[in-house]
């Protein structure tokens, strides 16, 4: 499955769906290269070859660019824009946000994008769900495989659908030629589809195949996802009678999968990258992942590594190295993000987050591999700084140089990581991949993960807390489910707490042609909390009560102004979902089905809080589509296009 964008050109325009933004031809600017038409699709090759390339469209199309960035991270409490404004506007809600998206440069997501890219995946799936139907074939790979693939991927992006626009045209045979007529399926009615498709999935497939293959158990996963989804409060005003079934289905569903998917052994073996299909990207935690690979023939690749990365090329004895990443910088990390943390005992901040560099621009006192960069997530008590940027002041006690450049997330100036529009902070690294073949390329080959064990266990956990607010479970009933993540994240007993590790540790001397490495394997753990004795110790994070709630989750319940104990639990869930789940492409939606996004991003996204409001739960329905439907043959009137769009755009 590593290859599967191989036929994608040349299968694909056969099998699109007709729905796009612009009711024509043009969403995909591929041409057909081959002999191949629709009568390919009636034999098992050229079904299993439609298999590939759907695989492709759904899973990794979008990570060759910023559309996961757009359309599930920005404008959360996690991520704010970085010092690149090309997509700013997702971040900010501003006035340009709306069915048209007002384009800053080449680069910004416009609004039919996700949208298109979404129906053109259907159009697949359904092709693949005719084909593997129609075919009289006793071959298992083709009438339980193949169709079981289909099902799934067409569930799979319903459910991303339904997640940012609410109800939308539901479109389920194949289109022989361009189509103008929809309309939009209420929301309850796309759940009961997807349900429907992702219970076939996993009726049909087996566990074969690990993370590369659609399995039962991603089928399992994904159908707890959506029950989750559909009981969840953006869907209050119709799902009271089917919510305490979904939440039990649930806990069902995710403890099926659990017990075959146990977490890995320390955090940072999920990050740990160093080739292509290496051993961290089989690890049995992964229950799904969109496939990517090192070879030039693939015209396809995972670009996330470019985003998330602060400018550390433009700081004092710095250039840009494949071991330091190519910064586009697009989104930084809120404070909210480094907070919600227990930076003491917590691992999993000091593995997600980059926080020192060496020098790689040697010149003066300083030789190459002196340690040039420390970003300080010390805590906001922490008194010892006047300034947030310290240049050539804090003294490296390895070398007794100075160190070129520090900031600190708290200092007296009230500065922090905000400075120059957020071009320097403490990066997240899970996307880095130093297996580049040089600086300048941005093609990543690491697979992304889709699904894994520790969240199905969080997804456990909500479910349980939603079961104790209607009366069937208690609120502690989801501890063992959160404390089973928490564990994970502890240091253990013989730990190195400064001890880093990331994707760019899989640099290569031919990579760097000539330019010496930036990488560090070494995190500011004690730099930041101060502590100046290292200790090996084990750490606990395990919460013993509902009413004794970790200190960090109880200042966010404070600012958000939570009392009761439903508000508290689902407060620490997402809090919980942040610092396991943190850039793994989940929140924006997670925060819209909870209807938490408004107040979240008021309360921990500068940028968002002043245009923020409860329109922005669900995304606007792009124009382009609006104005490219008919009704019996006539474009839409303005008040038939304004019927059609979410309210408030």
């Amino acid at each position: 499955m590593k290859k599967y964008k191989t036929l994608y050109i040349n299968l694909m325009l056969v099998a699109a769906l007709a729905l796009s933004s612009s009711c024509s031809d043009d969403f995909l600017d591929e041409k057909l290269t081959t002999e191949y038409n629709s009568e390919y699709f009636k034999t098992e090759a050229g079904i299993q070859a439609l298999a590939i390339g759907t695989y492709y469209q759904v899973f990794a199309l979008e990570f060759a660019g910023e559309v996961p960035l757009t359309s599930r991270e920005s404008g959360t409490d996690e991520f704010q824009a970085g010092s690149d404004s090309s997509n700013y506007i997702w971040n900010s809600y501003a006035s340009g946000f709306g069915s048209f998206i007002t384009i800053t440069n080449a680069n910004t997501v416009v609004a039919n994008t996700n949208w298109d890219n979404l129906y053109v995946g259907i159009g697949n799936a359904n092709q693949l769900i005719a084909s593997a139907t129609a075919i009289v074939s006793t071959n298992n790979a083709i009438k339980k495989t193949a169709l079981g693939e289909g099902y799934f991927m067409r569930a799979f992006n319903y459910l991303r659908l339904v997640s940012q626009y609410g109800g939308v045209p539901l479109k389920l045979d194949v289109s022989s030629t361009a189509e103008t007529e929809f309309k939009r399926a209420t929301a309850e009615q796309v759940f009961t589809q997807i349900i429907s498709d992702f219970t076939q999935a996993y009726d049909l497939l087996d566990n074969a195949g690990g993370s590369a293959k659609i399995t039962k158990d991603a089928a399992a996963h994904y159908l707890a996802k959506t029950y989750l989804a559909r009981a969840s409060e953006i869907n209050d005003s119709w799902n009271s009678a089917t919510k305490t079934a979904d939440l039990q289905k649930v806990v069902t569903l995710s403890d099926e999968v659990i017990a075959r998917h146990p977490l890995a052994a320390n955090f940072a073996n999920l990050w740990s990258f160093t080739v292509a299909d290496g051993a961290n990207e089989k690890l049995p935690e992964i229950i799904l992942a969109g496939q990517f690979n090192s070879s030039l023939l693939n015209t396809g690749s995972n670009q996330q590594h470019l985003y998330f990365l602060s400018v550390y090329d433009q700081l004092p004895y710095m250039q840009r190295n494949v071991a330091g990443g190519r910064p586009f910088s697009r989104l930084a990390p809120t404070y909210f993000a480094y907070d919600v943390f227990d930076k003491v005992n917590d691992s999993r901040v000091w593995k997600s987050f980059q926080t020192k560099l060496n020098v790689n621009k040697a010149s003066g006192k300083y030789v190459n591999g002196d340690l040039g960069v420390m970003y300080l997530l010390n805590a906001s008590t922490d008194t010892r700084f006047t300034n947030s940027r310290n240049n050539d002041i804090i003294i490296n006690p390895k070398t007794g140089k100075t160190i070129p450049t520090v900031i600190a997330a708290y200092a007296a100036d009230k500065i922090g990581f905000s400075a120059d529009l957020h071009r320097y902070f403490a990066s997240l690294s899970k996307y880095l991949d130093g297996s580049r073949i040089d600086l300048t390329n941005t093609r990543g080959s690491r697979d992304i993960i889709l699904a894994r064990s520790a969240e199905t266990y969080l997804m456990a956990a909500e479910a349980k807390v939603r079961l104790a607010k209607a009366g069937s479970a208690s609120f502690s009933d989801a501890l063992p489910y959160i404390n089973a993540v928490r564990n994970r994240a502890t240091f253990k007993a013989g730990e190195n707490r400064a001890a880093y590790v990331d994707g760019l540790a899989g640099w290569t001397v031919s990579g760097q042609n000539n330019v010496p490495p930036s990488y560090i394997g070494e995190n500011s753990y004690y730099e930041s909390n101060n502590i100046n004795t290292p200790t090996t110790d084990a750490t606990t994070l395990s919460i013993s009560t509902i009413t004794t709630l970790p200190a960090e989750d109880l200042a966010v319940i404070a600012k958000l102004g939570y009392s009761s104990d439903y508000d508290r639990m689902l407060c620490l869930i997402l809090n919980e979902r942040t610092r396991e789940l943190c850039g793994e492409f989940h929140r924006w939606e997670d925060l819209s089905r909870t209807k938490t996004l408004v107040a979240r991003a008021k309360a921990y996204n500068p940028e968002a809080s002043p245009n923020i409001k409860d329109t922005h739960v669900l995304r606007p329905i792009p124009q382009t589509f609006l104005d490219g439907i008919t009704a019996n043959g006539v474009p839409l009137t303005s008040a038939e296009k304004q019927a059609m769009q979410n309210p408030g755009y």
